[in-house]
């Protein structure tokens, strides 16, 4: 078994274009990070029921809203700058798991209540969201 690990000693040491190629492509992945992960703070909550919007409501205040769903209602904090489902009538509950969200571009989704809750930017981060 170890006499398999003893062949590693008679690779050939990386060129000049292997570390080039390895340069370049950390850095393609480190530049791909900072654009494409957003963290650009929300300000707005979309809720929608279905395939209609609920409502709008900043994120700059304290309040709890009942959403009424397919099977059920679901319960929705917000608290200054950030929201999660605090209850829901599904059996998984993993919309109540997905805990606060407070970046433009999370969503957090009750597919069986079919009520879901995206944050808004300055900036869209997608185009459409479907059950």
């Amino acid at each position: 078994m170890f006499g398999r690990l003893s062949n590693f000693k008679h690779f050939p040491k990386p060129l000049w274009g292997d570390w080039l190629v390895i340069g370049f492509s950390l850095g393609l992945v480190i530049l791909s990070f900072f654009t494409l992960w957003s963290q650009q703070p929300a300000t707005t909550l979309r809720i929608r029921t279905g395939s209609t919007v609920f409502g709008e409501f900043s994120l700059m205040q304290t309040k709890s809203l009942k959403i009424p769903g397919k099977i059920g209602v679901s319960a929705i904090d917000i608290q200054q700058g950030k929201v999660r489902f605090k209850q829901s009538p599904c059996n998984s509950q993993y919309c109540v798991h997905q805990s606060w969200l407070q970046h433009a571009g999370q969503v957090a989704i009750c597919i069986p209540n079919q009520v879901s809750i995206e944050l808004i930017g300055a900036v869209p981060t997608m185009d459409t969201l479907n059950y």
